[in-house]
């Protein structure tokens, strides 16, 4: 009996199996699955991605260097495509060699672009108009004109002016929200009557945007006289109002916000009572402050910390942070979001004796991992813990790398004089440009790996290299060398998107611009 029952259950699986193979499934639907990343939508982009790994890490293929390009102003690398003259000049990286793809005209001071975003819609998210669907760039001027301009032609797709009393300057994500904002630089409001000590209110006003289309959720107002003395500074992410003071990082829950303080729903080109019946984004009237916060919210999540550094993430949540004492600087602090329990290890100090710190942050894959990156040491850290558990949570590494350097004393030889020599010893630096070192780390999220850049000018010339390393287990998978010198004293970036290596420096009054693309080796 128990053998017909195993028969009959084998079947059973064979034939779902079978039924599961052969089910027409609705494209929508696939791509719905691919989003959210469950069943089997992304099966061929994985599949794809792995046969791509694979050709870019063979040995008979290799970066070389392929186009240059200098300008007075800044270089920006979004999406495959390189923009210089502060987003007036495209380049397309998709072939073998950047080319140009489109010119604006020129701009103004007055109306210049400040800032920018890439926008890019969900596959399987159904937009009244097309040009939705297509990568399109957000622009914000110094006259306060947001505009969406597409990313292939730069043809305006919207424009909204935001207001004429308040300037606006920054532009960010808060991507799991799918909005936006745009900020304004910090100003001095009206003297507050009846607060000792306190002249001026200092306020910073938000305009936040749903995309995908373009929607206004509405305009608030962040100051002192709400949000208490040495307010310094205000961003959005994950949902959470997140206010900076002189010592301190206080979370708020922008849903509450928005729910309570809300007082008109806006649309654009609409008329609104805010403005006495005036359009919506249209100039010279804007958007008017239709969140009009008048006490201060309940506080979710407070901590003092260094410099304002806080940063949430892992599994379970827990925040780093540096405390304010002084014996606690160049140390990494890991609590538990839930009662501020400091984790098992939960102190990670990597002692550098360096003129640059240690960088840490929570790593971009969402594993909940930790990137610790020193001049001579990266760390992989995760948290190992329970949710709802009463023992605390344990840091331990997962893996690291480490670069070839001699930890050895140099002496420094003078002359007094009288002619009596004096040897002085002193302990080389960690991130000493004569030897192997860290600069920075880069994450490839399709291919999975880690980028990172190491200098040694251990030859006279400042030398950098690319290491690409497995993203899970840290091992060294190639190396790309860079053939333009590196000099630390000034700024680099480096973006690594699939077969392109981009490489931007900043050189006195000058900003270069390198491309390496994957090749194959000539025999």
């Amino acid at each position: 009996m128990n053998e017909n029952y195993q028969h009959i259950q084998e079947k059973s699986h064979e034939t779902m199996a079978l039924y599961r193979r052969k089910s027409n499934v609705n494209a929508a639907e696939v791509l719905s699955w691919r989003g959210r990343g469950i069943r089997d939508g992304g099966t061929l982009t994985r599949l794809n991605i792995k046969v791509l790994r694979g050709i870019l890490l063979g040995d008979n293929r290799d970066f070389h260097k392929v186009w240059s390009k200098t300008s007075k102003s800044t270089i920006m690398y979004e999406n495959g495509k390189i923009y210089l003259d502060n987003y007036l000049k495209c380049y397309s990286c998709v072939h073998s060699k950047p080319h140009a793809l489109y010119n604006l005209p020129s701009r103004s001071k007055i109306d210049k672009f400040e800032d920018t975003l890439l926008c890019q819609s969900p596959l399987e998210t159904t937009l009244a108009s097309p040009s939705d669907h297509k990568p399109s760039l957000l622009f914000l001027t110094a006259n306060n004109w947001l505009y969406r301009l597409s990313d292939a032609t730069g043809q305006e797709l919207e424009g909204v002016f935001l207001s004429s009393k308040h300037k606006f300057r920054y532009l960010s994500w808060d991507v799991s929200q799918e909005i936006f904002y745009v900020k304004s630089v910090q100003r001095k409001g009206p003297r507050l009557s009846g607060q000792a000590g306190v002249t001026q209110n200092t306020m910073i006003h938000l305009a936040i945007f749903k995309v995908f289309p373009l929607q206004i959720v509405g305009m608030m107002e962040v100051n002192k006289r709400v949000f208490g003395s040495g307010f310094t500074d205000v961003v959005l992410s994950q949902g959470v109002l997140a206010v900076s003071y002189n010592k301190a990082v206080k979370l708020f829950s922008f849903e509450h916000i928005v729910e309570k303080y809300l007082v008109e729903k806006l649309m654009l080109g609409k008329a609104s009572s805010l403005l006495n019946g005036n359009t919506v984004g249209d100039i010279p009237f804007g958007i008017p402050i239709n969140i009009q916060i008048t006490d201060c919210p309940p506080v979710l999540f407070e901590v003092s910390c260094s410099n304002n550094g806080v940063q949430i993430g892992g599994f379970p949540w827990h925040y780093i942070h540096t405390p304010l004492q002084n014996c606690h600087q160049g140390t990494h602090h890991f609590c538990s979001l839930k009662d501020s329990t400091m984790a098992i290890n939960g102190i990670q100090n990597m002692k550098c004796n360096s003129l640059e710190s240690d960088v840490i942050f929570f790593h971009p894959d969402d594993s909940g991992r930790i990137i610790h990156v020193g001049p001579s040491t990266i760390n992989i850290l995760k948290i190992l813990g329970e949710f709802n558990s009463g023992l605390p949570s344990k840091v331990v590494k997962d893996f690291s790398m480490a670069t070839h350097q001699t930890n050895i004393s140099t002496s420094q030889v003078t002359v007094t004089s009288s002619g009596r020599t004096v040897r002085k010893r002193f302990q080389r630096l960690d991130d000493d440009p004569d030897q192997e070192t860290f600069r920075m780390v880069v994450y490839e999220d399709e291919l999975d790996l880690l980028a990172v850049v190491v200098t040694n000018g251990a030859d006279g010339d400042g030398r950098a290299q690319v290491r690409l390393h497995d993203n899970q287990s840290g091992r060294l998978l190639k190396t790309v060398d860079l053939l333009e010198t590196w000099d630390e004293t000034y700024r680099h970036d480096l973006v690594f998107d699939k077969d392109t290596i981009v490489h931007i420096e900043q050189k006195n009054t000058k900003v270069c611009c390198h491309v390496y693309k994957l090749k194959t080796d000539a025999k």
